[in-house]
């Protein structure tokens, strides 16, 4: 059985996909399976750069736009007791899985751990930015629920978590609004963060590639994301398990989240019949309506 399961989902990418299967390969840890889901893609050059890697299980499906089946189907092949993402153009650190498993073992109460990324460009080259780090990374450390809504979510490279607890959850959400399925990991670690505890290692153990075809380039999606965490979270003060002191904190914040995503005419159109939805008697909230109308009036001067 191996310890963890390296999860692929690829798309017309195959020199991506080599790159990244070679930097898979090279870890410092050896006690893992690598499984490659193709969503679709035409012709058979991705089977035949797996066929070059020893051991590793490909598995072509139907094209389904988004990363959320290809994800849940490679899990479901898998057998490993860890499980651990990477995107078919990104990198890893050769340590990466090293530290993250010697994490998890030594830290059952724990159920992910997670980095940031160095940011790499089209040849591989280091940017010198580094994504998915707070000014204090103790935010991202622990019980993490309440400060993550609206200021972070996980690299989708970064983490290893534990098997069971993916099972628990069902995976990614395949029935997630589609307008948002650039950020169906942001529902998913949201739900992962309200029932386990996040490990944050402070260091950037993988290497998150910017190119022109980056699936989050066509990013307005993001506009319709806080309503549907606002759907989960209200879910959760339905159900007694949120109490209504922290679910109108992270209302406001998923407020506040929503007039960021206002950027032009037309997200500023959605923002506001979502951010009636989140709280119809929002005008009544004074900094967040101080706040929407400069946002407004900042989106209608870039017109």
């Amino acid at each position: 059985m191996p310890k963890v399961s390296v999860i692929i989902p690829t798309y017309k990418r195959a020199h991506y996909l080599k790159e990244t299967l070679k930097n898979v390969h090279e870890q410092t840890f050896s006690n893992f399976e690598v499984i490659v889901v193709d969503d679709g893609t035409p012709g058979d050059e991705n089977r035949q750069v797996c066929s070059t890697f020893p051991a590793v299980i490909y598995k072509k499906i139907e094209n389904t736009r988004g990363p959320a089946i290809p994800r849940n189907e490679g899990v479901k092949l898998s057998k490993g007791e860890y499980i651990a993402f990477i995107d078919d153009d990104d990198l890893w650190a050769a340590d990466k899985l090293e530290r993250q498993v010697k994490v998890l073992d030594e830290n059952p109460d724990f159920g992910l751990t997670h980095c940031c990324c160095k940011v790499i460009d089209s040849k591989g080259c280091e940017t010198g930015k580094i994504v998915g780090r707070l000014r204090n990374p103790m935010r991202k450390h622990g019980y993490v629920f309440d400060d993550m809504i609206g200021n972070f979510t996980v690299m989708m490279i970064t983490p290893l978590i534990r098997r069971e607890l993916f099972d628990c959850l069902g995976g990614f959400n395949q029935t997630i609004n589609q307008r948002i399925v650039v950020a169906e990991d942001v529902e998913f670690f949201t739900r992962l963060a309200f029932i386990t505890k996040f490990y944050y290692i402070d260091e950037p153990l993988a290497y998150y590639r910017i190119h022109s075809n980056n699936i989050s380039n066509s990013n307005f999606g993001y506009v319709y994301l806080p309503l549907e965490i606002f759907g989960l979270v209200k879910r959760y003060r339905d159900e007694r398990s949120l109490s209504s002191k922290r679910f109108r904190s992270i209302r406001k914040k998923l407020l506040f989240y929503q007039i960021e995503q206002i950027t032009d005419s037309k997200s500023a159109k959605v923002s506001k019949i979502n951010i009636k939805k989140i709280c119809p008697l929002y005008w009544t909230m004074p900094k967040v309506m101080i706040s929407m109308i400069r946002r407004m009036q900042t989106a209608k001067q870039k017109r």
